[in-house]
């Protein structure tokens, strides 16, 4: 008999979703300690909800429990960029390729492209940048694949987030982002599987070049 998953409680999701949202925005930076008392304080609720929700996110990668330093946002570093990385590299062109073949419509990623070009600050535009991938994946008639995807979805954004921190580029990449979806639009599959894989490599090799060999050497 198959198990179905246990819903996620309201609060507990209320939880989650904002503690991920200052992480990936920001507010919450790499190696910062998260208090559940505090954490509970800020958004009105029992610890109880508040230690689901961080259990969540230890399991996305997003946080790291210890039991000594407690509960801290991950940090990033060259390797970790790597791991993410080489995954997006791997899958999310090859995804693409086959959302632009079955000429499903790219309006979700047109509109997420224009909400990232009107955006005002780094929150916004890191958030619309992430639907404008998704977009792009998520109607590669593999929901397996999808999935996949969508796992290593918030640790990228924790990447950018960081990267962008040290050396704004979004203006590069929005002009990267443009390129891709012209060429999705115009059908030719490969040609944006081959722009999306240099414009996924090119980001970390400016944002971590000490990642860059160190695959082939282990």
């Amino acid at each position: 008999m198959t198990s179905v998953p246990t819903p996620i409680p309201s609060r507990t999701q209320f939880v989650l979703e904002g503690i991920k949202h200052r992480i990936l925005t920001g507010q919450l930076t790499p190696g910062q300690a998260l208090v559940e008392t505090e954490l509970a304080a800020q958004f009105g609720v029992s610890k109880t909800p508040v230690r689901e929700a961080l259990k969540t996110l230890a399991g996305t990668g997003l946080v790291v429990m210890n039991q000594y330093k407690g509960v801290t946002v991950r940090m990033v570093d060259a390797d970790m960029a790597r791991e993410v990385y080489d995954v997006r590299l791997l899958l999310e062109p090859e995804a693409l390729r086959r959302s632009v073949q079955r000429r499903v419509s790219l309006d979700t990623a047109r509109e997420a492209l224009e909400r990232a070009d009107g955006a005002t600050d780094t929150a916004q535009r890191s958030l619309a940048n992430r639907e404008f991938h998704r977009a792009l994946y998520v109607t590669c008639g593999n929901p397996l694949l999808g999935r996949m995807l969508d796992e290593v979805r918030d640790q990228a954004a924790l990447v950018s987030a960081v990267a962008w921190a040290a050396n704004p580029s979004w203006e590069r990449e929005a002009a990267e982002h443009r390129e891709i979806l012209r060429l999705a639009l115009d059908g030719d599959s490969d040609g944006a599987a081959r722009a999306l894989h240099s414009h996924i490599a090119s980001f970390v090799q400016r944002a971590f070049p000490e990642a860059q060999g160190k695959g082939e050497q282990e």
